[in-house]
């Protein structure tokens, strides 16, 4: 009987369910002569005899956690790993005398399954009916799910829910699936991954990669019903402005905030929360305040309350997700940190990449800043975090026993349980890093970053759009002194750009010293968030790869004094201007309050209309005038309703400019 979930497994699926390390040194043992003597029963167990004396058995019917070795590991140890290797290639060698087959055959087979046709008998077979029964619960409450479809690039079969990944490595086969959720919650998620498939397949969304609601239907009516007195309350902060809001908004608006979290509505409430706090900070003249980022958080709430009645609830809404969940053993990889913060207190954000589920996770810390200190980047790289000094963790691999992911990708590593968590050298981690992570084609991501839905109604989400960009050339560098900014344009190996654009902070003043630094030290890679802007890709950027060694310059020493050089004369960019102004006024006239408008403020958005449709956008021109029209009318709640359609229009045409 041949094992055809053996023969399934890849060097990268048996590396999820172990580890490479385990992989690299059981194939170095094969090729030695050091592998097992084979026996293959009727019924399709696979034992194997190595010359020590170790035997190593994998029964019929069952996946590797099943396997058995009579060596002193605990857990999957390399005589396993070693003994499907040699089956393999103990079938390749048969494969290769008997009559040819189509080739094309196993891979197309591999890419045409869905975890979907597995019925929930074959689930509570495999998983337990304890699974299936927690599954419900959270299928009644409705999930969001991502799924990716096997392909002959791609074969394996995954799942991304709100807190973990869950991919199915050998098709038809349970026993092979790998997710970074705790054992406790193992078969839930394997279930509701399943469940997310057949899903799709029901509604024939046979697309390679799918997003979709799943169950919540005895919820579905009030799902964004919620979301109506928020929105009345917003359009209260819009009409009064942050200028004339009283301290009654700010509290009402922390409440709303608490409410909308208590239904489940996460991305809304967080959105509130932020207006609130913006509110707050600007009352209390703290430099966190920003009428920009008021404005945008006005529109935020409003955007997911239009969007609520149609599309992806979950993914403009939020998740009906349990807020944390606890990962088992994880690898991280570091990309860097962000100094920031305000005058009183001091934060890092830590961003660790998890190569298994393709996503980046933020490790957050702060610290109170003493009176009369200044407390930099510089002063934090010494602290110690998970046992180790920021400076070195912020470029690490990082394994864990003891952490936890919530909804937001924020990861968490329980107190107490330190010695859990292990920290090592960067070394050559971030070049094997997953595609999604890893950007070598600057075109192709600017490809995926457009076909995204606007910022303003996608899950808010911690690092969404951090990666690691390799670099083939560094071009023009210098400083704009009057933005206080570096920036550098570079090229991958097919010639296509990017601008690296930082600016100074300062709880970070070596910052930019450091970062023209590294990209004169022949730079391999720079990690940062990745954005469209000005017509092409900027990167933020939080570390980068030199001949040196990587350069985190958040954290470097110095007191940025040195003079950098000026920069190549920058494009015009026409376009940009106008989309920024009318921005602006749109701001200005959140920040003063719609009802408080002057009619020179109403001229100044018509002029901004003007200009947006002599610039060709006839659309953003339109509702602009339409706001022009209605500031200073009777109708407050249609001064509002216009503000928020304009300012929604001028942020998604900023963002896909």
């Amino acid at each position: 009987m041949t094992r055809a979930d053996l023969l399934a497994l890849t060097p990268d699926s048996l590396a999820a369910l172990a580890n490479r390390g385990l992989v690299k040194r059981a194939a170095k043992d094969l090729d030695a002569g050091n592998g097992p003597e084979l026996t293959v029963a009727p019924d399709g167990g696979v034992e194997g005899r190595y010359p020590d004396g170790t035997a190593a058995a994998l029964p019929a019917g069952a996946g590797l956690e099943a396997a058995t070795c009579t060596c002193a590991a605990t857990g999957t140890c390399r005589h396993q790993i070693c003994l499907v290797l040699a089956y393999q290639r103990d079938a390749a060698a048969g494969a290769a005398d008997a009559p040819e087959e189509d080739p094309g055959a196993p891979a197309a087979e591999a890419a045409d399954w869905s975890p979907g046709a597995l019925d929930d008998d074959a689930l509570a077979a495999v998983l337990g009916r304890r699974a299936l029964t927690a599954a419900r619960r959270a299928h009644r409450a409705g999930y969001a799910a991502a799924i990716h479809r096997p392909t002959p690039d791609d074969p394996v079969a995954r799942v991304e829910l709100q807190t973990c990944t869950v991919r199915f490595l050998v098709p038809g086969e349970l026993g092979y699936v790998h997710t970074d959720a705790v054992a406790s919650v193992r078969g839930e998620m394997t279930v509701l991954a399943a469940w997310a498939f057949r899903a799709a397949d029901e509604r024939g969304l046979t697309g390679a990669d799918v997003r979709l609601d799943v169950g919540g239907e005895a919820k579905g009516g009030d799902r964004s019903g919620g979301l109506d007195a928020a929105a009345r309350l917003v359009d209260q902060v819009l009409l009064e402005g942050a200028v004339h809001a009283g301290p009654v908004l700010a509290t009402a608006l922390r409440r709303t905030a608490a409410e909308l979290a208590a239904r489940n509505l996460h991305w809304p409430a967080g959105a509130v929360d932020d207006l609130a706090g913006q509110l707050a900070g600007y009352h209390e003249r703290d430099a966190a305040h920003d009428p920009a980022r008021f404005a945008a958080l006005i529109a935020e709430v409003h955007a997911r309350h239009r969007a609520s009645a149609a599309g992806i609830r979950s993914q403009v809404l939020g998740t009906d997700e349990s807020a944390e969940t606890p990962l088992r053993r994880v690898r991280l990889t570091a990309l860097g940190c962000r100094v920031g913060g305000t005058g009183q207190v001091r934060t890092a954000d830590l961003f660790l990449a998890h190569a298994g589920t393709g996503v980046v996770l933020v490790l957050k810390r702060r610290w109170n800043v003493p009176e009369g200190e200044a407390l930099t980047g510089a002063d934090l790289a010494g602290r110690r975090i998970l046992g180790s000094p920021l400076r070195a963790l912020a470029a690490a691999n990082v394994v864990s026993e003891s952490a936890s992911r919530s909804a937001g990708r924020v990861v968490r590593v329980a107190a107490g349980r330190i010695a859990k968590t292990t920290v090592t050298p960067l070394g050559n981690a971030w070049e094997g890093l997953p595609a999604g992570l890893l950007v070598r084609d600057l075109k192709a991501e600017e490809r995926a970053l457009d076909a995204l839905p606007p910022r303003l109604v996608r899950p808010r989400v911690e690092a969404e759009f951090v990666r690691a960009v390799e670099i083939a050339e560094v071009r023009d560098v210098g400083y704009h002194p009057g933005a206080q900014r570096l920036e550098a344009v570079v090229a991958d190996a097919a010639g296509a750009t990017a601008v690296v654009s930082a600016e100074h902070g300062p709880y970070r003043p070596a910052a930019l010293d450091a970062l023209a630094a590294a990209l004169a030290d022949a730079p391999r890679m720079v990690t940062g968030a990745v954005s469209r802007d000005r017509g092409g890709l900027v990167i933020d950027p939080f570390a980068v790869l030199t001949a040196s060694g990587p350069v985190v310059p958040d954290l470097a020493p110095g007191d940025g004094a040195a003079v950098l050089d000026g920069p190549s004369p920058a494009a015009p960019d026409p376009l940009g201007d106008v989309v920024r102004a009318a921005l602006d006024v749109c701001a200005e006239a959140a920040h003063r309050g719609l009802l408080h408008a002057t009619p020179g403020l109403r001229d100044r958005i018509a002029r901004a209309g003007e200009d947006l449709r002599r610039t060709g956008l006839r659309a953003a021109a339109g509702a602009l005038a339409d706001l022009a029209g209605t500031v200073g009318s009777d109708d407050p709640d249609r001064t509002a309703a216009a503000w928020a359609t304009a300012h929604i229009r001028l942020l998604a045409t900023a963002e896909l400019r």
